[in-house]
Order: structure tokens, then C-alpha cells, then sequence
């Protein structure tokens, strides 16, 4: 079943719920989770380079960003990932709740769609998972959030060209320097990618960014200008 028709039916066959408290809820987000939803929010003073809230107007950068140069030119994210975000993001990438997705593109265009039409990228492209991980998840939650992003903002998507050819430890009982090793030459573009000026790289989860470090390194080696 193609995945568009599988999200309908999915549609058919079960209420709207929530996807932060999973309660049946009309409006999506109910009420009560769009309040601790509000406080979550990531906001200005945020750190100019990964986009991460920072304590203080007169900074910058956070402490990461101070200590590292990053590969990619900007990042932002919509919130921070403590309750009831991680619990939802859990179960949209690992217990098949895709339609989840639909209401985070939604929220992140709300707050940033003017931004990307600013940025005018060219492509949207998701991190790729592993084969092997592809195999036993079904699916890249990542690259369910870029279809609905680019349907939504009429960019293209392109969930081909950037590939990742080790299998890699999960990140997150590493430590910075060990996700960073741990991700050295993880992601490959393929021949058939042609490089592009402006790309916009998405994953689900932040944390130190090793990850979108890495892939956004092997973009910019191919010609790749921004991510």
C-alpha cells in the first residue's frame, strides 16, 4: 500500500487523536497538550547557530556552538524534547504512528514557513537511516516529515541522494566526542545527485548535532552552497 493511501485509510479506520496524550481530540492538538505545548516552544534569546534557547539576550551562540564549528550554516527547532514532545516523537518513530508527522510539519510552518520561503532552498532532504534500520522500523520518520513538508511548500524532496552506508551505534548514550566518531564517514551522496545551492536538512531529534554535522559535511564535499 502506497504510503499516501495508507495514511487515508488509516484515517477511515481510526478516530483523530492527539498525538501528544493519544486522546481523542477533533482539533488535533487538544486544548489542554497545546498549553505545556506553548511553554515548550523554543524561542528568542536562541543560539545563532544551532537554534537551541540560551539564557541570556546579550549571547550569541550556546556552549556547544562556542566550542565546535558546525557544518551546516543554521538550525532551528520547534521544541525542546521533554514531555509530552518525547513521548509523541517516541511513538511516531517507533510504533508507526506516521500520522503524527502531519501535525509537526504543520506547527513548524506555522512558525517557520516564512522563514524557508526565505531561504528559498532548493531540495529538501531527510537523514537517511541504515538499510537494516529501514528494515526493522518500516519506515524513516525523517523522510515523513519532509514529504508532507515539501508537498505543503511545494519544494522538492529528495530521499535518494544522500545515503547512509555504516551502521551506526545508536546516538544517544554517546558522549559528543563518541557520536562524532561514531558518525565519521556514516553518509555517502550518491553519483546521481546533482548538487544544488540551498539544501534543508531535516532530522526529528537534535541534540548535539554530530548527526546533522555529518551529513551536511558530505553535501557541502559534493557542492552543496548552505544546509
Amino acid at each position: 500500500m502506497f504510503p499516501a493511501i495508507a495514511d487515508r485509510a488509516a484515517a477511515w479506520l481510526w478516530p483523530e487523536v492527539c498525538p501528544f496524550c493519544a486522546r481523542v481530540s477533533s482539533q488535533g492538538i487538544c486544548s489542554a497538550c497545546r498549553g505545556k505545548l506553548e511553554a515548550l516552544k523554543i524561542q528568542e534569546p536562541r543560539c545563532m547557530g544551532c537554534g537551541k534557547p540560551i539564557h541570556h539576550g546579550e549571547q550569541e551562540y550556546c556552549y556547544d556552538c562556542m566550542h565546535m564549528k558546525h557544518s551546516y550554516d543554521r538550525g532551528y527547532g520547534l521544541w525542546l524534547h521533554k514531555e509530552p514532545v518525547s513521548t509523541s516523537i517516541y511513538q511516531f518513530k517507533y510504533h508507526n504512528q506516521r500520522r503524527y508527522g502531519v501535525c509537526y510539519v504543520e506547527e513548524f510552518i506555522r512558525c517557520y514557513g516564512h522563514m524557508i520561503k526565505r531561504w528559498t532552498p532548493d531540495l529538501i532532504i531527510p537523514i537517511p537511516l541504515h538499510r537494516k534500520r529501514r528494515r526493522q522500523r518500516g519506515y524513516n520518520q525523517a523522510a515523513v516529515l519532509c514529504r508532507e513538508l515539501g508537498r505543503r511548500l511545494g519544494i522538492p524532496v529528495d530521499e535518494k541522494g544522500l545515503v547512509r552506508k555504516l551502521y551506526t551505534e545508536p546516538q544517544k548514550k554517546l558522549s559528543h566526542q563518541e557520536r562524532s566518531k561514531n558518525l565519521r564517514h556514516a553518509f555517502r551522496v550518491k553519483k546521481c545527485f546533482k548538487p544544488v545551492s540551498t539544501v534543508l536538512l531535516i532530522d526529528d531529534i537534535y541534540t548535539t548535532g554530530s548527526t546533522i554535522d555529518a551529513a551536511a559535511a558530505v553535501l557541502k564535499e559534493k557542492g552543496v552552497e548552505k544546509v
